[in-house]
């Protein structure tokens, strides 16, 4: 007769730990994965913006180009500070991850307005071309200047606004160590306007 071997009873099971969304076949949750797709229908986007400025550039209809009139000096001091946004950006996340929520809001408040200064420049630098009678229409050149760091800017704007709503939630308790991953998420989206932009500065601003 044969022996049926004895199944211990002592088997202790171990719970998994918090997870933060619902993890996909890649290892990562639903949000995280649907935000490197939409980033990476982004990269397709302004691939094409940057693609017609390099075609159009030229294009001034007799009037001088964009080139011609930018103050690279305060460009550069305002891409600085977008620059600078994606250290405090870091420093949140980092925060988050360790539960310091006080942290975390004064790094989500410092990216937010980092990114309002380098808006603000955006749009004095708007207001001095317009001054200058050249306006989006003016020739092909121009519109395509005011089309890719318009939508750039847009992009930041939606940055902005993202960042304050983290705050607001945060300042209710809503944002947590348990659910850090939205911080996380909503960096790896500021991030990516600051790379495109170091793109943008250097193809538009830095390349006769």
């Amino acid at each position: 007769m044969t022996e049926t071997a004895a199944i211990p009873t002592d088997v202790h099971e171990v719970e998994p730990g918090p997870m933060h969304g619902h993890v996909t076949a890649t290892g990562i949750s639903n949000e995280k994965l649907a935000m490197w797709g939409f980033l990476g229908s982004e990269c397709l986007l302004f691939g094409g913006l940057i693609s017609t400025f390099l075609l159009y550039k030229t294009r001034a209809a007799g009037g001088e180009t964009p080139h011609e009139l930018y103050d690279i000096a305060f460009t550069s001091i305002s891409s600085f500070v977008l620059l600078m946004s994606s250290l405090t950006m870091v420093l949140a996340v980092s925060a988050i991850a360790r539960g310091d929520n006080r942290a975390t809001r004064t790094w989500l408040a410092t990216t937010a307005l980092l990114g309002t200064v380098f808006i603000s420049g955006q749009v004095y630098e708007f207001t001095e071309f317009l001054n200058e009678g050249y306006g989006y229409t003016h020739s092909p050149a121009w519109s395509a200047f005011y089309t890719l760091t318009g939508f750039h800017g847009v992009h930041v704007t939606l940055g902005i606004i993202m960042l304050l709503s983290l705050l607001a939630l945060s300042l209710r308790g809503r944002i947590t160590h348990d659910n850090a991953e939205a911080v996380e998420i909503v960096g790896l989206y500021w991030h990516f306007v600051d790379v495109v932009w170091i793109l943008i500065f250097t193809v538009v601003y830095l390349i006769k």
